[in-house]
């Protein structure tokens, strides 16, 4: 069966939905629900990755002629082969095949199968102990995990995962976010290089950030919040006040004075040259506005780069690797230690294994 995915507007929030269509251009309930309770929690583009995923799924279970009410735990493992090497049962080959997908994308692929199948099982629409394997944490009951009090700390351990190879994603230089900086001539988009570089926010974080969560006469801070924000820029990890230089802050009333359009609105970082005037920046200007920068100055830059050159400043300034998620905002430690495992030292590895037996 072949989906295709079409984005649409809800007409009650104004906010972008994607909608799972068949070949009858009907919609496909199973994945349309799942993707309806993302909503209220994912952003558009996170949704529209796992739309993608949930379409591939689709298309597989239609090649191997299986029903998604009855596959088994030996299916899903068919399917990351089918994402990695694509249908080679026809074809007889003495190369090695070559790789249509990273590992790292079809362990995400893996994982929205997975969230797909935990949701339909707690809606009782597929039966609990036939999907358990696909999502359930490690020495948890049935109902321990329905009811969410469990004392222990079990984690979830996916039986099908593809080995990712580590690759740190490099982090920018004090004399690159210089040249970033003088290459751009608006103050808002000087604040935005900065901003991003001070505080190492997500994209989404950055663009929800409203004038209130802003210290002002002397609080020299930035609180992250989590909102329904109209540009659908959502907060993803956990809410937390992130101290800022004083430098910054005189940055942003500059732009409030010299730049910010006459306007009625609660963001910092709106329209101002183009599009509705006053309304929040959309990610896709955000990320406009970093490729010409890339092509200027030759450097390659993307805002979340910003983010690992903060984490691996403060970790090499000495900061700990808890005090270093909290700023993050990571909801695990293992989160930063994956990411800055060759930053982190040992003694601090060690402090945060004992942290974490002691809890």
């Amino acid at each position: 069966m072949k989906l295709s995915l079409q984005k649409g507007v809800d007409p009650n929030t104004g906010k972008a939905i994607w909608i799972a269509l068949d070949e009858d251009y009907l919609i496909v309930k199973p994945i349309q629900k799942y993707l309806t309770f993302l909503s209220t929690s994912k952003s558009p583009n996170t949704i529209e990755s796992y739309g993608y995923d949930l379409k591939a799924w689709w298309e597989f279970l239609s090649l191997k002629h299986l029903d998604w009410r009855t596959v088994q735990i030996e299916d899903l493992g068919d399917f990351a082969y089918w994402l990695r090497v694509g249908d080679t049962t026809s074809i007889v080959s003495m190369q090695p095949v070559q790789a249509l997908r990273t590992e790292k994308t079809v362990n995400r692929a893996i994982g929205t199968v997975g969230g797909f199948y935990e949701y339909h099982a707690a809606n009782k629409t597929v039966d609990f102990k036939q999907f358990e394997r696909f999502f359930m944490p490690v020495g948890i009951s049935r109902t321990r995990f329905l009811q969410g009090i469990s004392k222990a700390k079990p984690t979830r351990k996916k039986l099908v995962r593809l080995k990712e190879p580590k690759s740190f994603p490099g982090c920018l230089t004090d004399e690159q976010v210089e040249i970033l900086v003088n290459a751009s001539r608006r103050l808002r988009d000087k604040l935005i290089i900065l901003m991003l570089n001070g505080t190492g926010l997500r994209k989404s974080e950055l663009l929800g950030l409203k004038h209130e969560d802003l210290g002002d006469c002397g609080d020299n801070f930035i609180k992250v919040v989590k909102r329904v924000n109209p540009n659908g820029a959502i907060v993803k990890g956990r809410e937390r006040t992130i101290p800022i230089s004083p430098s910054l802050l005189v940055m942003y009333n500059d732009y409030l004075i010299y730049e910010y359009p006459e306007v009625e609105s609660d963001y910092v970082f709106v329209n101002i040259w183009e599009g509705e005037i006053g309304q929040p920046m959309n990610p896709r200007v955000l990320n406009t506005m970093f490729s010409r920068l890339s092509e200027k100055t030759n450097i390659k830059v993307h805002p979340h780069l910003f983010r690992h050159t903060y984490a691996t400043r403060l970790l090499k300034a000495g900061y700990s690797a808890d005090r270093v998620k909290h700023l993050l905002g990571h909801s695990s430690i293992q989160t930063t230690l994956d990411t800055y495992s060759h930053i982190v030292s040992e003694r601090d590895l060690i402090k945060v294994v004992e942290q974490e037996n002691k809890e």
